[in-house]
């Protein structure tokens, strides 16, 4: 739970970082073929194709959008509409274990290049400025409807739901 009386920059950090745990937490337990079940029909999202997208995600904000990096997509093709982080997709070669560590390299990557920057700090994006703080802001909004996504899908699943 995020400290309920924090500085802006914490809460930000604090909330994101909840997201981040939440969806973890609904991929625990499962094995690989239950973790790529599209339970909601007719939706192809799995749990797996989240967990992915939120590497895909933290990639594009944190290292190609904030830090100005040209990294390439992880697991969509180079080819993906402009605009679309992608991950979705869950190929044969798609596993729990290889996406949680890719994830987890991602989410440090992001620890590191916000570290240094104030919240008021901008990059360029889209032909403007684009603030770290709203980078948080989308980052806590993305994860939290995912995990609303994740929820559904684990309940399909094994019936479990909740934090």
């Amino acid at each position: 739970m995020p400290p309920l009386n924090a500085d802006e920059r914490t809460t930000l950090e604090n909330w994101l970082d909840f997201y981040r745990v939440t969806l973890a937490t609904k991929c625990e337990g499962l094995e690989d073929d239950r973790l790529r079940s599209a339970s909601v029909p007719p939706s192809p999202l799995t749990l797996l194709g989240l967990l992915q997208h939120a590497a895909e995600v933290e990639r594009n904000w944190f290292r190609r959008v904030l830090a100005g990096e040209s990294v390439p997509p992880i697991f969509g093709a180079a080819d993906q509409p402009e605009g679309h982080d992608g991950g979705f997709a869950v190929t044969a070669e798609s596993s729990y274990r290889a996406a949680v560590e890719i994830w987890q390299d991602e989410v440090r990557y992001a620890r590191a290049n916000c570290a240094a920057r104030a919240l008021d700090d901008t990059s360029p994006f889209m032909g403007g400025e684009v603030s770290l703080h709203w980078i948080y802001t989308h980052m806590v909004t993305e994860y939290a409807r995912h995990c609303g996504h994740a929820d559904l899908i684990r309940e399909c699943i094994d019936g479990a739901s909740g934090v």
